[in-house]
């Protein structure tokens, strides 16, 4: 008998409040950002984007948030794993929704890996802090 295994993932209304918490900050501390939560899968769960906030940082947002729950790290971390080694620097890089810098969040509950979170639009540090406040919104570091 095969047995099923669950795999447990953010829900809608905790994703909303996590891209409206990281919005709001944006604004709080002056910035225009997008904000986007992805579930286990990298699927896109919710999304904001704050009046003004740059175009392109829509998309990054997004692949911040996929790249920090594909990886099970924050995306400020990659850089460092693979910079010294070639190969693995310019062969990932190149891959679609790849982000090798700092914004995106895997989002942990109980040890487990239930999403990811992302944030573009202003500089590395400001994304942190936007993105840390929509962890924080939901009860997460």
């Amino acid at each position: 008998m095969l047995t099923c295994i669950r795999q447990d993932s953010i829900s809608t209304e905790a994703a909303l409040a996590a891209v409206q918490a990281a919005v709001g900050k944006g604004a709080e501390i002056g910035c225009a950002v997008n904000a986007a939560v992805v579930d286990v899968g990298g699927n896109l769960i919710a999304f904001l984007r704050a009046n003004g906030a740059f175009l392109h940082s829509i998309g990054i947002a997004q692949d911040k948030a996929y790249t920090a729950v594909s990886f099970g790290l924050p995306t400020a971390q990659l850089y460092d794993l693979i910079k010294d080694n070639p190969a693995l620097r310019d062969g990932i890089t190149q891959r679609d929704r790849f982000v090798a810098f700092a914004g995106g969040f895997p989002i942990v509950v109980d040890g487990k890996i239930v999403g990811g979170i992302g944030v573009s639009g202003a500089s590395e540090e400001q994304d942190c802090a936007c993105a840390q406040a929509g962890l924080a919104a939901i009860g997460l570091k």
